[in-house]
């Protein structure tokens, strides 16, 4: 029989899913994308029988489809099927929710489902000692600190004060609202502004940091990497970022530990041979700081510089004195 120019969709859609089997397989599909195998393992038929309802169902629009690799999943989305598909699924869902076909398919789905966990497992197993490598091969050494990054706030302004050429700029840019990076040398702004490659929410102002061309309260967070031992007043410089950042707002300095490299002072103009645990801690007191956690962190292997450590401290209080 020639189907009617003038038939209602819902009618299609209701052939389409007159069928046991195909209701069944919607169930699971909704619940898990599954390959055709996994779906033979669910509900026990034979893959040309399976193959046959997922073409109807395809060509439908009940289901759909993607590549992984020399895999194909098939996955069923209610909010994505068709006004009256999406009405007719409701309904038939609703019947097909406590039946004992629909227990026994959740059972199996759970078999194929822990199959793949042991799979996940077995290979693990078997390359745990060598994970660090392989991952590293795979992806680097480093990728996971700047994925991090994703915890941070989107709705923040970070400062970057002395941003130098601009690394801790270009990696904040993407995860926080707005980045202020500041900078006493003019060249160095311009290789920084290079750098970031035009991203429209970084903004560079020349400044000292012993007085922050910034206002008070109008950063978030800030950030001092490899600064602090060029600083003749590391105190003071603090407590300008103090006076930046917003109550209860939060700053960040990398730095180098204690070494005896006394040629980085001659070579590099640094003013200090890195910075103690104590030394950090009291610096960051007396800037007005509390909540103050000192840590060092891994040595690259491939690095030559001295050891590293992270600091951070939550701005207690907005006014501080310039001499207490």
């Amino acid at each position: 029989m020639n189907e009617s120019p003038c038939q209602p969709p819902i009618l299609k859609h209701m052939v389409t899913v007159a069928d046991a089997t195909r209701c069944r397989m919607l169930r699971i599909l909704a619940r898990q994308e599954l390959t055709v195998s996994e779906l033979c393992s669910v509900l026990q038929l034979p893959q040309s029988t399976v193959s046959r309802h997922l073409k109807t169902l395809l060509d439908d629009d009940w289901v759909h489809s993607r590549r992984d690799g020399t895999s194909r999943f098939y996955s069923m989305t209610a909010p994505d099927l068709a006004p009256d598909a999406r009405g007719l699924w409701g309904l038939i869902e609703e019947q097909l929710r406590e039946g004992r076909a629909a227990h026994q398919d959740d059972q199996r789905l759970e078999g194929v489902l822990a199959g793949r966990r042991s799979r996940a497992r077995e290979f693990f197993s078997s390359t745990a000692g060598q994970w660090d490598r392989f991952r590293g091969e795979l992806f680097g050494q480093s990728f996971h600190f700047h994925a991090l990054l994703g915890l941070l706030d989107d709705r923040w302004t970070v400062g970057d004060l002395g941003c130098g050429t601009g690394h801790v700029s270009r990696a904040l840019a993407p995860f926080v609202g707005r980045v202020i990076a500041v900078d006493g040398s003019a060249e160095m702004l311009a290789a920084a502004h290079e750098r970031v490659n035009g991203a429209s929410n970084i903004e560079f102002r020349q400044g000292e940091l012993e007085s922050l061309p910034l206002e008070g309260g109008e950063l978030h967070a800030a950030v001092l990497s490899l600064v602090l031992h060029y600083l003749p007043d590391p105190v003071r410089v603090l407590r300008e970022a103090a006076r930046v950042l917003r109550p209860g707002g939060r700053v960040l300095i990398v730095d180098m530990l204690p070494h005896d490299r006394e040629e980085y002072q001659q070579q590099m103009g640094h003013v200090w041979l890195g910075f103690s645990e104590s030394q950090v801690t009291r610096n960051l007191t007396l800037a007005g700081f509390g909540d103050v956690r000192v840590s060092a962190l891994p040595p690259d292997p491939e690095a030559k510089g001295p050891g590293l450590f992270a600091a951070t401290g939550r701005q207690s209080s907005r006014k501080k004195e310039e001499g207490g």
